[in-house]
């Protein structure tokens, strides 16, 4: 364990809060001897005011403690009685314990929404990888087909309306050639009748 992370930890803030507490009671008791010109006043400073010397070269060296300013995140929280929800903005009218579910739904949405936002940014690089330097060419060529496609359609409303045509004076014509052959039957039947 290295000594930044020794300094981090609970045991230590515990022993250096003792250390400059009892450090600073023995130099104000120093202080209060050597006022009332007791016996050991001397003594006394000396030793607090060497321990207090030593936590204060040892706070230099090891630095301050970063700040956190969680009033900004939950503004209220800097007043003693001040109600926050948590995971809210914002004072309430009634504290509320810290829910694991709410938390845990609320953490889920939250990787949802995440992983659906990673989704649509990989589709947009697949999107930004694509080449598109024909594709003016590519929607000539189809509009070129789509309009020779519509042309042969219209023809080919033409040519069934010509075939209707062609199929109702078919019609006609057998008609009239059933007409023309009950015809030439009696025809040839009378001319028969006479030929004997």
């Amino acid at each position: 364990m290295g000594l930044q992370s020794f300094v981090k930890t609970p045991g230590f803030k515990y022993i250096k809060n003792l250390a400059i507490g009892v450090g600073a009671a023995v130099v104000l008791l120093g202080a209060l001897f050597k006022l009332e010109s007791w016996e050991g006043a001397s003594e006394m400073l000396i030793i607090g005011l060497s321990v207090e010397a030593l936590i204060f070269l040892f706070l230099g060296i090891i630095g301050p403690e970063k700040d956190y300013y969680w009033e900004k995140l939950y503004p209220g929280l800097d007043k003693y009685h001040s109600h926050i929800a948590p995971l809210t903005a914002g004072e309430i009218g009634e504290s509320h314990p810290l829910d694991g579910e709410v938390v845990e739904r609320q953490l889920g949405s939250m990787i949802t929404e995440l992983q659906s936002m990673s989704k649509s940014l990989g589709a947009l690089k697949a999107l930004q990888e694509v080449d598109f330097t024909g594709t003016r060419e590519q929607l000539g060529a189809m509009s070129n087909f789509y309009k020779n496609m519509t042309d042969a359609m219209a023809n080919l409303s033409e040519s069934l309306d010509d075939t209707r045509a062609f199929k109702d004076q078919l019609t006609a014509l057998n008609k009239n050639l059933g007409s023309l052959n009950n015809v030439y039957g009696n025809i040839l039947g009378a001319m028969s009748s006479i030929g004997r």
